[in-house]
């Protein structure tokens, strides 16, 4: 067998359950980096995180790890220095084909179930099995 450690994923399957921004933002960072280099992407939005892909404030009503700052604060400092926003980054992900799941149990689980999901994004309503089963025996599974 030859060395494989110099050889791409196939597929990155990210569970993103974290409701701090820091965290769904570099998420998003993650897997637009892999879209871009060809590496297919499923995004699995659970638990406090599934507000990222919802219609209303959605990712605003995320927690910054920063203390006295609200998520878009911390989104606007980002843009001072430089660094993607989360808009910018759903939409990235978005135009590079990335696949959005939000998990059916996440939503029940935070009183969510009947707030529609973003409708430009194509996302997905569907549960664990689902998400396994889109993902990749060659591929990797992250939990963030």
């Amino acid at each position: 067998m030859g060395d494989v450690s110099n050889q791409p994923i196939e597929k990155l399957s990210l569970v993103i359950a974290s409701g701090e921004f820091e965290k769904v933002h570099y998420a998003l960072v993650m897997a637009a980096g892999a879209a871009a280099i060809d590496i297919p992407v499923t995004l699995f939005f659970t638990m406090s995180a599934c507000v990222t892909v919802l219609e209303g404030d959605g990712w605003r009503q995320l927690v910054s790890e920063k203390k006295n700052m609200t998520a878009s604060d911390r989104d606007i400092d980002f843009a001072q220095k430089g660094v993607a926003t989360m808009d910018e980054l759903i939409e990235s992900c978005h135009e590079l084909g990335v696949k959005f799941f939000v998990c059916e149990m996440g939503l029940r689980a935070e009183g969510l179930e009947d707030t529609p999901p973003i409708q430009s994004l194509n996302v997905e309503r569907t549960g664990v099995v689902t998400f396994l089963n889109d993902a990749s025996p060659k591929g990797s599974i992250v939990y963030i």
